[in-house]
């Protein structure tokens, strides 16, 4: 008498593995788009905490904080001894080393770049994030 044994047939794991590609492709795509948007908001959150507290820093001294060009210079509003931020913001969307570089300058950026991380205007007391239009609009990353 013959036993008989219970088995997948090479179509039917060949089909199954046709469905996990397919389904591999869909979801793919999807997580690099999540991925971009949680450094996009992470940016965006340190943006505001930034301006807020250069903001409440100016109400108080009657000045701007000392903010110089350099890797999280924030002056008084950064540091274990501040009731500000206890650690420099993080530009997540641009990453890499200079992400917590500051520059001077006097507007956003135009075109996306990892150069530096946040752009401080000394005279008005503006924050803008590297990486970003004058709408805090993230600019397109580069091929």
């Amino acid at each position: 008498m013959a036993k008989f044994r219970a088995a997948f047939t090479l179509v039917e794991i060949l089909i199954v593995v046709v469905i996990l590609a397919i389904l591999a492709a869909i979801v793919v795509p999807q997580m690099v788009g999540a991925q971009v948007e949680s450094q996009v908001n992470a940016t965006l959150y340190d943006l505001g905490k930034i301006r807020r507290h250069v903001v409440v820093y100016q109400a108080r001294n009657d000045a701007f904080p000392t903010i110089e060009e350099g890797d999280g210079t924030w002056g008084e509003i950064v540091g274990n001894g501040t009731e500000y931020l206890m650690m420099p913001p993080v530009n997540s969307y641009i990453g890499g080393t200079n992400r917590r570089t500051i520059v001077l300058g006097e507007e956003p950026d135009t075109t996306y770049h990892t150069d530096y991380g946040w752009i401080f205007n000394p005279d008005l007391g503006q924050v803008w994030a590297a990486g970003f239009d004058n709408n805090d609009n993230p600019l397109p990353k580069g091929p």
